[in-house]
C-alpha cells in the first residue's frame, strides 16, 4: 500500500494504479482491459499539475523531523515567488494588474499633523523651549495688572531677574519698549506702569551707550510727544492711544523720582513742561474726548503742579482755569463735558479738595484737624442711629453696644456659653483634694 503512495500534490488522482486487482471487485465493476481502458487510465494519470495554494501550507510542529525547517522555508518561498511574480514572469492577477509601487511617497490624511519629535540638547535641564525676555515680562506685566496689591512683594525678585536677563543695550530697548506699550494701551495699568519704571530707573543695573533705563524711557516719551499734532487730526483709535499716553505721562510725573546726591529726590523736571504742552493741545481741540482726558489730568495731578508753580512764582495754573472757563462758554462740546468742567474749577476753587490748616499726622488733634474722624468706622445704635468717634456722646454710645454684645459674644459662641465662665474660682472635688495634699507634702519638705 505504502508502495503506490505519492507524496507530490495533486497525487491523490493516482494514488492506486489501474492493475490493482482489488479496485473493481470493491466496486463492483470490471476495468477494460482492452485500449480503451489504456486510454482512460492515460488521461487520468497525464493531468495538468493542481496551482499553488495563496497560503504556505501549515508548518510542521515536530521539531523531531530531520530537515523541517528547510522544507517549510522552501515550500513558502515557492509559493510567493509563483503568486506575486514580477510584471516579466507568468505570476498571479494580483501581481499583473497592481499598481502599488515600493517607490510611491508616503500616505497622510487630509487632518493629519506629523509627529515631530522634541529636539533634547544635551547642555539643556529640560525638553521645554526657552523663553524669551518678551514672554517673561509679559508674564510679570500681567501678574501685577492683575495683581496690583502684590507690587511691593514681587518687585525686588522681579527685578533681580530682569538684571540676569537684561545684558544688553539691544534687550534694554525692548524691556523699555514692552513697559512702555502696556502702560499706555491699557488705562488702569498706567499707575503701575510708572510704578514699575521709577523703580528699574533705581535698580536695573544695565546701562547702554545711549543711557540708562529712565533715559531710554524719556526718550520713548518724547518720540510720542512729538506726534501731538498729529493724533489730534488722525482718526479715533489714534486719539484714544492717545489719551492714554497722556495719562501714562501724568501718573509717571507723580511717581518717577530723580536721586540727586546733594538733596532729596525730585521730579522730572521735563516731564512738568510736557504735561503743560499737552494740556494746551487738548483744550485747542476742544472736542468732548480732549476735554475729557483734560479734566482727569487736571484731577490726577491738578494739586502738585499747582503747588510747583506756585513754588517758582508762575501762573500756568491760573491760566488754564481761564481756558477752562472759556471752553465752557464758547465750546460746543457737549452739556455733561461742560458740567465736568465746571465741576473741576469748584474744586480748584476748594484747593483741590484739600483742608487747608491741616496738621501733622504726629501732632493731629480732634481740636486742630478736622480730618481727625475721616477714617473711623461708623457704628449704630440699638435704634439704628449712626454714630462716629466725633460724635459728643460717643464714649457712652459705644458702651451701650459692648453690653448688649456681652463683650465677648464670638468667644463664647466659639467656646461655649458664657456660664461656663462664671465660677473661675470653684475646681473639681477631685482637683481640688490633688492640690491640697500637694500643699500638705509641699510643706512637711521645708
Amino acid at each position: 500500500m505504502t508502495e503506490n503512495f505519492d507524496r507530490a500534490p495533486g497525487a491523490g488522482w493516482n494514488r492506486l494504479k489501474p492493475s490493482s486487482p482489488g479496485l473493481g471487485e470493491q466496486d463492483g465493476s470490471r476495468l477494460p482491459k482492452t485500449g480503451e481502458g489504456d486510454s482512460k487510465a492515460s488521461f487520468f494519470n497525464q493531468h495538468e499539475p493542481l496551482r499553488q495554494p495563496r497560503t504556505s501550507p501549515p508548518l510542521v510542529e515536530n521539531n523531531n523531523l530531520s530537515g523541517a525547517g528547510d522544507i517549510r522555508r522552501n515550500i513558502k518561498t515557492h509559493a510567493t515567488q509563483s503568486y506575486y511574480s514580477t510584471p516579466g514572469q507568468t505570476g498571479g492577477p494580483l501581481a499583473l494588474n497592481s499598481r502599488l509601487s515600493v517607490n510611491a511617497p508616503e500616505f497622510y490624511p487630509k487632518n493629519y499633523t506629523p509627529y515631530q519629535e522634541s529636539t533634547y540638547d544635551e547642555g539643556s535641564s529640560s525638553y521645554y523651549p526657552e523663553v524669551t525676555l518678551a514672554e517673561m515680562v509679559q508674564e510679570f506685566l500681567n501678574h501685577l495688572n492683575s495683581s496690583p496689591a502684590s507690587f511691593d512683594l514681587e518687585i525686588e525678585s522681579i527685578t533681580a531677574t530682569l538684571n540676569e536677563w537684561v545684558t544688553t543695550e539691544e534687550t534694554l530697548e525692548e524691556l523699555v519698549d514692552l513697559i512702555y506699550k502696556q502702560s499706555t494701551s491699557i488705562p488702569n495699568f498706567a499707575y503701575t506702569g510708572a510704578r514699575i519704571c521709577n523703580y528699574l530707573s533705581h535698580h536695573l543695573i544695565t546701562s547702554s551707550p545711549s543711557g540708562n533705563f529712565r533715559n531710554l524711557l524719556l526718550r520713548r516719551c518724547q518720540t510720542d510727544f512729538e506726534q501731538r499734532e498729529h493724533a489730534m487730526k488722525a482718526n479715533e483709535a489714534t486719539q484714544k492711544k492717545f489719551h492714554s499716553y497722556v495719562l501714562f505721562l501724568g501718573e509717571l510725573y507723580l511717581n518717577l523720582e530723580v536721586r540727586s546726591r546733594k538733596g532729596p529726590p525730585t521730579r522730572a523736571e521735563i516731564l512738568l513742561s510736557a504735561l503743560k504742552s499737552l494740556m494746551d493741545t487738548l483744550f485747542s481741540h476742544p472736542v468732548d474726548g480732549n476735554l475729557i482726558c483734560a479734566v482727569k489730568l487736571l484731577k490726577l495731578t491738578g494739586s502738585v503742579l499747582e503747588d510747583t508753580w506756585k513754588a517758582s512764582r508762575k501762573t500756568d495754573m491760573d491760566e488754564l482755569i481761564q481756558r477752562i472757563e472759556n471752553v465752557v462758554l464758547d465750546a460746543s462740546c457737549s452739556r455733561d463735558v461742560k458740567q465736568m468742567l465746571l465741576k473741576l474749577v469748584e474744586l480748584r476753587s476748594s484747593n483741590w479738595g484739600r483742608v487747608h490748616a491741616a496738621s501733622a499726622s504726629s501732632e493731629a488733634t480732634p481740636d486742630n484737624d478736622p480730618n481727625y474722624f475721616m477714617n473711623e468706622p461708623t457704628f449704630y445704635t440699638a435704634d439704628g442711629t449712626p454714630f462716629t468717634a466725633a460724635d459728643p456722646d460717643y464714649s457712652e454710645k459705644y458702651q451701650e453696644i459692648l453690653d448688649r454684645e456681652n463683650y465677648f459674644p464670638d468667644f463664647f459662641e466659639e467656646n461655649g456659653s458664657a456660664e461656663d465662665y462664671d465660677d473661675e474660682d470653684e475646681m473639681d472635688p477631685e482637683i481640688e483634694e490633688a492640690f491640697e495634699k500637694f500643699c500638705l507634702e509641699s510643706e512637711t519638705r521645708k
